[in-house]
C-alpha cells in the first residue's frame, strides 16, 4: 500500500496541486477527512482555511477534532473511518503532548500504513517525522528542542516557516545533532509531498536543504 505524506511549512491553505493530489487520494477512500488541531478561541471560523481548497475540488465531509477537549476514543474512532487526515498548526509542544504522546499517534500511524493521506501544517508537519525538531522561535524557553515525533518518515529533519523565521541557524543545529539525516527548510505557502517516505514533489515558495554545509534552494 502506497503511503502519502504532505508537509507544509506554514498554516493553511493547501497549495493548488497538493490540494488536487490530496483530494484525488481521499476520494479513493470512504469517509470524511478528519482535521486534528489544538483548540483555541475562534477555531470554527478558521477551519475553512483548511477545507475550502478541498471543497472546491469535490470533498465535502469533514470531522473537526479539537484537542484536548475531544475524548481520545472519539478521535481514534473518527481517524479509523477517515479518508484523509489533516494535522493543524499552532504550539508544537502542545501537538506533541496531545497527539504524539497519546494513543492517537497509533491511530494516525495505522491510517498512514493503510494508504490514508496525511497532511501536516507547521506544527503538524514538525511532529510527523521520527524526530520533532522545535525552533527556539516556537517555544516559551526560546531554545532548540527535540522531541519524539510520529515516525511517519525517518532520517528526515524538518524546519518550518524557514525564511520567515530566518531559521537557518536552527536547521544547522538540527543537522549537527543528526548529521546522517536528510534536512529540509520549508517556507510558508510551500509543501513537500512524500510518497512511500521519499520526496516525490515540491510546490510553492522556497524549500531549502543544507548539503555539505551549504544552504541550497531546491525548488
Amino acid at each position: 500500500m502506497d503511503k502519502h505524506l504532505f508537509l507544509f511549512g506554514g498554516g493553511p491553505p493547501f497549495t493548488l496541486n497538493m490540494a488536487k493530489q490530496f483530494v484525488k487520494l481521499s476520494l479513493k477512500m470512504n469517509g470524511p477527512v478528519s482535521i486534528l488541531f489544538v483548540e483555541r478561541d475562534g477555531w470554527e471560523q478558521y477551519m475553512p482555511r483548511y477545507t475550502q481548497a478541498l471543497v472546491d475540488l469535490g470533498l465535502n465531509e469533514f470531522h473537526y477534532l479539537p484537542l484536548p477537549s475531544t475524548p481520545i476514543e472519539k478521535v481514534k474512532t473518527c481517524l479509523k473511518n477517515s479518508s484523509g487526515i489533516i494535522i493543524g498548526g499552532g504550539n508544537t509542544n502542545f501537538y506533541a503532548d496531545y497527539i504524539v504522546e497519546t494513543s492517537i499517534s497509533d491511530s494516525i500511524i495505522e491510517s498512514y500504513e493503510l494508504g490514508i493521506p496525511i497532511a501536516g501544517f507547521s506544527a503538524g508537519a514538525l511532529i510527523s517525522p521520527e524526530h520533532c525538531i522545535i525552533s527556539p522561535k516556537d517555544n516559551e524557553e526560546t531554545e532548540f528542542q527535540c522531541r519524539k515525533g510520529l515516525g511517519l518518515i525517518s532520517n528526515v529533519l524538518i524546519a518550518v516557516h524557514f525564511t520567515q523565521w530566518n531559521d537557518e541557524i536552527h536547521l544547522r543545529q538540527a543537522v549537527s545533532k543528526f548529521s546522517q539525516h536528510i534536512n529540509y527548510g520549508i517556507d510558508e505557502d510551500a509543501c513537500i509531498y512524500f510518497l512511500n517516505a521519499y520526496l516525490e514533489v515540491m510546490e510553492g515558495n522556497g524549500i531549502y536543504s543544507l548539503e555539505h554545509g551549504i544552504l541550497q534552494r531546491l525548488n
